[in-house]
C-alpha cells in the first residue's frame, strides 16, 4: 500500500480522529497503519510498529488472526466480533481490549481492519459499523462519489458529484453506472473492466473520461472501492473522484504539440509507431508507404522558404485527396509515410495523379516526382521498425536508379531483412552473455619462416541462427552500434591471449580491426590503454589495423589523428588493411601513423598467371619499401603465391595457404 496514494492519506488522517485504537493489518500479519488512539493506548509509536505483527500478550493469537484473515476474504462484507484480547503495551502491561474485525481492501489489496475497544467500554459491534461509516463520510467529503448497489444503479450521489456532472439528485439515482461514461466502444470497455474489477471484490483505480447529464465529456481520477453493505443494505460499491480535466486537457494540448507536424498538420513519426503498434496489435492488414519528394533539396535551393512552404502543403494537399480515409504521417521534411487498405496498383497510381494536378510556384508548373516504398503487414514484415526499414530500402534503390518510381521489395529480399532484424536482437542477446569468441590467424614471416603476428577474428555462432558470417555481423554492428561494444570485447581477449602467449615465452603481436566509430570516440586512445593496463599487456605486442576508408577520414578529423599518434608513441603498431581497394589518395601515408599496409587478397588471387597483376603487386612491395613500410600479402592460398610474393621481396604473407583462423592452442602447435 502506497503512502503516497492521496486516498490512503485521507484515511490516515481520519482514522487519527477516531475514538478507539484502529489498525491495518496485511495478509503477512504486518501492522501497516496505526492510529493515534493506538499509540496512546499502547504506548508504540507509528513508526515502531509498521511492519511488525499486532502485540498480544498471547503469541498464538498471531496464529488464529491469520486463519481468521483468510476465512474473511471469502465473507469480505461481514464484520466479526472477535471477543477480548490481551494485548501488550511497550512497558510490558496487559490490556483487555474487545476486538472487532473487517476485511477493507485498498489499491486491490485485502487488509484486516482491527478497532480495539476497551473491556469497560459499552462500545458494540454496530459502533465499529458506526466507526467505518465516520470513515467512508470523511472519504466522501474529500471527493466525489457515487454509491452503487449490487447491479451497478445509483443509490447515492454527493453535491461535489452532481455539480460537475449536471445531475439532479432525482435524476441521478437509479440510472446505471454505465451511463456515465461515454457511450463508445471505448468507454463501454473501460466501465466493464471497472465493474469486474469490483464483482470480484477488487479495487480500481485510474484516470478515466466519463460525460455530464447533456453529453460533456469531462475526466477523473477514479477510485472504486468494494464496502460492506450498511444495516438498510443500500450500497455496496463506492466510487470516488476528483477532477482531472484541465490537466487532462493540458496533456492533450502538449500530445497535440509533441505528435502533430505544426506546417502540415499530419502526425509525426512517433505518433506514427504508436499509430502502426496498435494496428499490429489489433492484427489489422494495411499497407506502408513511404514516399520522398526527389531533388527536394535542389527545388529549396530554386525557391525562397514561402514557396518551399508552399510546395509542401501543396503536396500534402495532394496526398490526402488522393489517398483519401487513410492514415497520413510526415516524418521528415520531405518523407512522408501513408497507411492503407488499398491495394498496390491504386497506390502506384499516385504518381500520375501528381502528373495530371501540378503544382504551381510563382505561376510555373514544378516538375515533382516522387520515390516511394510499399510494404505490407503482415504479409511482408510484422513490426515497426522492419515496415520501417524495408520501405526505406525500397526509396533508395529507387532514388539511386532516377527516382520517380512506387515499388517493393521482392520476397527473398523482405527475407532477408527480416534475417537480418533476427540478427541485431540476438546479437545483443550474444554481447549480452558473451557468446561471441575469438579466433587467430597467423601471418608468416617471409625472412625467418616464424610467425611473429597473428589477426584476432571475431566469430559468432548463435544457438537460434547459426554461425554468422563476419561480412554480415560487422555491418550490421556498425550499423547498430554495437561495433564499439565488439571491438571492446576483441580488443581484451586479444591482449589477454598476448600476455599468455608471451609467458610461454612467444613474442607475438596481435592485430585486432577497429571502425572510424570507434575512433570518434575522443576517449578511445585512454580506454585502449586502460585494457592494456588491466591485462598487463606490452603496447608493442598490440597492432590496429585499419581500412582505406577509415584513413581517408580520419585525414579531416585532427582528433583522431592525435589519439593514433598517441598510441603509437607508446608503442601500439599501426598496420592499412586491404591495400590498393579504395581511394588513390596517398595523402594519409604521410598524415597517419602506419608501419605496415596489407596488399589486398583480390590482387593476390590471380598474381600467379596475370602479369599486370604481378606488376601492380610487386609495385606494391617496392611502394612500401620506399617508404619504409613492412609489406603483408592477404589471401595466400597456393605455395606458388607464396614463392612469388618471397621472390618480390614481401615481408610476410596471411592466408588459408598458412592456416586458416584457429583457436589458441592451434597457433600454439603451429609455432
Amino acid at each position: 500500500m502506497s503512502e503516497n496514494n492521496n486516498i490512503f492519506q485521507t484515511t490516515i488522517e481520519l482514522i487519527n480522529h477516531l475514538p478507539h485504537p484502529f489498525l491495518l493489518v496485511n495478509q503477512n500479519g504486518e501492522i501497516v497503519l496505526w492510529n493515534t488512539d493506538a499509540e496512546s493506548k499502547l504506548g508504540y509509536s507509528y513508526k515502531e510498529m509498521n511492519g511488525f505483527p499486532v502485540p498480544f500478550a498471547d503469541s498464538s493469537q498471531i496464529t488464529a488472526y491469520e486463519e481468521l484473515f483468510h476465512q474473511l476474504l471469502n465473507e469480505p462484507q461481514t464484520s466479526f466480533d472477535s471477543g477480548y484480547q490481551n494485548y501488550l503495551t511497550k512497558s510490558k502491561k496487559r490490556m483487555l481490549f474487545k476486538t472487532y474485525v473487517r476485511i477493507l481492501y485498498f489499491e486491490d489489496q485485502p487488509y484486516l481492519a482491527m478497532s480495539l475497544v476497551l473491556s469497560d467500554s459499552s462500545t458494540t459491534d454496530s459502533s465499529f459499523e458506526e466507526e467505518l461509516s465516520y470513515l467512508y463520510a470523511g472519504l466522501k467529503d474529500s471527493y466525489m462519489t457515487l454509491f452503487l448497489d449490487s447491479e451497478g444503479l445509483i443509490t447515492a450521489a454527493n453535491s461535489s458529484f452532481l455539480k460537475l456532472s449536471k445531475w439532479t439528485p432525482k435524476r441521478v439515482l437509479g440510472k446505471t453506472f454505465w451511463q456515465m461514461f461515454p457511450q463508445t466502444t471505448e468507454g463501454t470497455k473501460i466501465a466493464n473492466k471497472i465493474w469486474e474489477s469490483l464483482k470480484n471484490n477488487r479495487s480500481w483505480q485510474g484516470e478515466v473520461e466519463k460525460v455530464t447529464k447533456d453529453g460533456q465529456s469531462y475526466w477523473v481520477s477514479l477510485s472504486a472501492i468494494p464496502i460492506p453493505k450498511n444495516h438498510a443494505g443500500r450500497a455496496s460499491y463506492l466510487l470516488l473522484e476528483k477532477d482531472v480535466t484541465e490537466k487532462k486537457v493540458l496533456q492533450k494540448q502538449l500530445e497535440k504539440i509533441a505528435y502533430i507536424d505544426q506546417e502540415t498538420g499530419l502526425m509525426n513519426r512517433y505518433r506514427l509507431e504508436q499509430i502502426v503498434n496498435d494496428m499490429i496489435e489489433d492484427t489489422q492488414h494495411f499497407t506502408f508507404v513511404f514516399l520522398s519528394i526527389d531533388k527536394f533539396y535542389s527545388l529549396k535551393e530554386i525557391y525562397d522558404e514561402k514557396a518551399e512552404a508552399v510546395l509542401v502543403m501543396e503536396f500534402t494537399s495532394r496526398m490526402k485527396m488522393y489517398f483519401q480515409d487513410s492514415v497520413m504521417a510526415r516524418i521528415s521534411v520531405n518523407e512522408f509515410v501513408v497507411l492503407t487498405p488499398l491495394g498496390e496498383w491504386f497506390i502506384q497510381g499516385f504518381l500520375a495523379y501528381l502528373k495530371q494536378h501540378p503544382i504551381y510556384l510563382d505561376n510555373t508548373s514544378t516538375p515533382l516526382t516522387i520515390s516511394g516504398g510499399i510494404t505490407k503487414f503482415p504479409e511482408d514484415q510484422n513490426t515497426f521498425s522492419n515496415l520501417f526499414k524495408a520501405s526505406n530500402t525500397v526509396i533508395q534503390k529507387v532514388q539511386s536508379e532516377g527516382g520517380d518510381n512506387i515499388t517493393s521489395l521482392s520476397k527473398d529480399d523482405h527475407q532477408n531483412l527480416s534475417t537480418r532484424s533476427v540478427i541485431e536482437k540476438r546479437l545483443l542477446v550474444a554481447l549480452n552473455q558473451k557468446d561471441l569468441h575469438v579466433l587467430y590467424q597467423p601471418q608468416r614471416d617471409l625472412d625467418s619462416d616464424g610467425i611473429k603476428t597473428v589477426e584476432a577474428l571475431v566469430r559468432w555462432e548463435d544457438q537460434e541462427i547459426g554461425m554468422v558470417p563476419p561480412d554480415i555481423l560487422i555491418p550490421i554492428a556498425e550499423e547498430t552500434g554495437l561495433i564499439n561494444q565488439i571491438g571492446r570485447f576483441i580488443l581484451e581477449k586479444a591482449c589477454e591471449q598476448a600476455v599468455e602467449w608471451s609467458n610461454q615465452g612467444h613474442n607475438i603481436r596481435v592485430s585486432i580491426n577497429t571502425s572510424i566509430r570507434e575512433f570518434r570516440d575522443k576517449n578511445m586512445a585512454e580506454a585502449i590503454r586502460k585494457v592494456l593496463q588491466s591485462t598487463g599487456c606490452p603496447a608493442h605486442l598490440l597492432q590496429i589495423e585499419i581500412t582505406e576508408k577509415f584513413a581517408l577520414e580520419a585525414e579531416a578529423e585532427s582528433s583522431i589523428v592525435k589519439q593514433m599518434k598517441q598510441l603509437q608513441a607508446e608503442g601500439v603498431k599501426f598496420s592499412l588493411d586491404d591495400f590498393g581497394t579504395g581511394y588513390a589518395s596517398f595523402r594519409y601515408m604521410q598524415l597517419l601513423p602506419l608501419e605496415e599496409f596489407k596488399i589486398d587478397k583480390s590482387f593476390i588471387s590471380s598474381v600467379t598467371y596475370q602479369e599486370k597483376t604481378q606488376a601492380l603487386v610487386k609495385g606494391m612491395i617496392q611502394f612500401g619499401k620506399s617508404l619504409q613500410m613492412r609489406v603483408v600479402a592477404e589471401g595466400v592460398e597456393t605455395e606458388e603465391q607464396e614463392f612469388f610474393l618471397r621472390e618480390a621481396g614481401c615481408d610476410a604473407v596471411q592466408g588459408y595457404y598458412i592456416s586458416r583462423p584457429t583457436s589458441p592452442i592451434d597457433i600454439e602447435n603451429l609455432l
